[in-house]
């Protein structure tokens, strides 16, 4: 029996012999649990934000694709610098409301740079009646002079609805049983790399999908949160993985969503409920802009990119006055990049900015009636100050995997889809329906066949002071595709 077997037989025989002191027995304490595990975002040197959420249900819910209901309590967490948790600070009591779908967040501070940390779950109906969960921990990142080797791997479009039941929702296509009960096969992938952290860069949900019963109210929208995040795959791969999140158009509204039209769900909602499910601010933290920038290394800096929260319409002319990022983001954006000192800067951006794309499309920077003017002044601006060799972007959004290279100079390294089902060919410089007709771009990797994948990026210095990055490409089986090293 392992340590949270342990502490629940032991729960259950203290709330046997104390269920008649109080109001709460043990029938009631029996129907909850945190069967989505927990979740913990930002970690900085110094801070972390821990996250669970109360449910009625017993977890881990292997053959559950309903929703997983959640139920009013009490928790905190404990956490320290050691397994058994023996010395362990405790954070405050936190409500689980219903108004905030039952999700309890802490923020922790005063942590020690480059440390591994282990934290549990308390959690209850009552503060009387409370059991632990499992251990789970988080490593803090290393001070900003750091040279330790350090990784992380990158995963975008996470589409649930074809996984479980194929792409026409007949079941044909769909994932075998076996990853349908478990979860996405990338990050079984990903947990034997063991990551110092990981990087969702928007699509974590598909509110949109399938576009039959498209999600449109709170609860509905919930739901696909909670699907997602209840499986055992994803639940083992945050209790020990860090993650920093981005949003893109179908975990805001729908596909290629701007701020315009009165199709649900709101603009308001979608920025709002992103907040609320996955731990980037504090909660209750409506204000502070989710575009934001981690120095993660001496020789590393990144850049999460707001790709939702203040474009332009996407049926504007393309122009001056046309931008995917709004002006104080986009005058932040540079600011920063100029004043870093890391070997690399790269930008994490939930849409490409190179590409190459369909030239249907009119969503993001590379398509040539969309943002393409506002990349353009972007890459002129970095080659006239000296940064287009250093500078790159790590992308999703597009379903398929490539590493292109501007004219300009600037690199792009795009995810593709997390899973086989979302995952399709994709489009080559110099196709005439693509958004470099005449083949300008240079494309030193494109994926041979439709695969579900991830990236890893690996930087580190080596003898003799010099800074090594890598940059892999893997399916979702943990097969590397294709790498570069600078």
């Amino acid at each position: 029996m392992n340590a949270h077997g342990i502490a629940r037989v032991s729960f259950v025989c203290l709330a046997w012999l104390c269920a008649a002191a109080g109001p709460v027995g043990l029938a009631a304490q029996d129907l909850l649990d945190h069967s989505q595990g927990e979740l913990v975002g930002e970690v900085t040197t110094t801070t972390a934000l821990l996250q669970s959420r109360l449910t009625a249900v017993r977890g881990p819910l292997l053959d559950s694709t309903g929703d997983v209901p959640g139920r009013e309590g009490v928790a905190c967490f404990e956490y320290g610098t050691t397994a058994d948790l023996k010395e362990a600070r405790r954070t405050e009591w936190l409500e689980a409301r219903a108004d905030r779908d039952f999700i309890v967040r802490a923020p922790l501070a005063d942590l020690r740079p480059a440390t591994r940390y282990y934290y549990r779950l308390v959690f209850g109906v009552e503060r009387e009646f409370t059991e632990p969960g499992p251990t789970r921990s988080f490593k803090t990142l290393p001070a900003a002079d750091s040279t330790a080797e350090l990784s992380f791997c990158m995963g975008s479009c996470m589409n649930y609805a074809p996984f479980m039941y194929g792409k026409k929702g007949d079941g044909v296509g769909a994932a075998p049983e076996e990853d349908r009960r478990l979860g996405f096969p990338a990050f079984a992938a990903m947990k034997k790399l063991a990551p110092d952290f990981f990087i969702g860069t928007g699509d974590i949900v598909y509110y949109d999908n399938p576009a039959k019963g498209a999600a449109v109210d709170l609860p509905e929208l919930r739901k696909k949160w909670h699907q997602q995040f209840r499986l055992p795959r994803l639940v083992e791969f945050f209790a020990q993985t860090p993650a920093y999140w981005s949003k893109d158009d179908h975990d805001f509204r729908f596909n290629d969503a701007d701020l315009g039209g009165g199709k649900k769900p709101t603009p308001q909602t979608g920025i709002e409920l992103f907040r609320e499910q996955l731990p980037i601010f504090p909660a209750g933290d409506v204000t502070t802009p989710t575009y934001r920038t981690r120095r993660v290394h001496k020789h590393l800096q990144l850049w999460f990119t707001e790709g939702r929260d203040y474009r332009s319409p996407n049926a504007m002319p393309d122009g001056p006055q046309k931008s995917l990022w709004g002006p104080e983001q986009k005058a932040w954006l540079m600011k920063t990049l100029a004043e870093s000192d890391a070997t690399w800067k790269v930008i994490i951006s939930p849409t490409p900015m190179v590409g190459p794309d369909r030239n249907s499309k009119k969503d993001n920077h590379a398509n040539l009636n969309g943002f393409r003017y506002e990349a353009d002044e972007f890459f002129a601006w970095l080659r006239a100050n000296g940064l287009e060799r250093n500078t790159m972007t790590l992308c999703g959004d597009r379903h398929w995997q490539f590493h292109s290279i501007h004219p300009s100079g600037f690199e792009e390294f795009a995810c593709g889809a997390l899973n086989d089902e979302n995952a399709i060919s994709g489009v080559k410089p110099g196709t005439p329906t693509s958004t470099d007709p005449e083949g300008m771009i240079k494309q030193p990797f494109l994926y041979s066949k439709p695969s579900g994948g991830f990236l890893r990026v690996i930087v580190a210095e080596e003898e003799a002071r010099k800074p090594r990055l890598a940059i892999e490409f893997y399916n979702d089986e943990g097969e590397r595709l294709y790498g570069v090293v600078k």
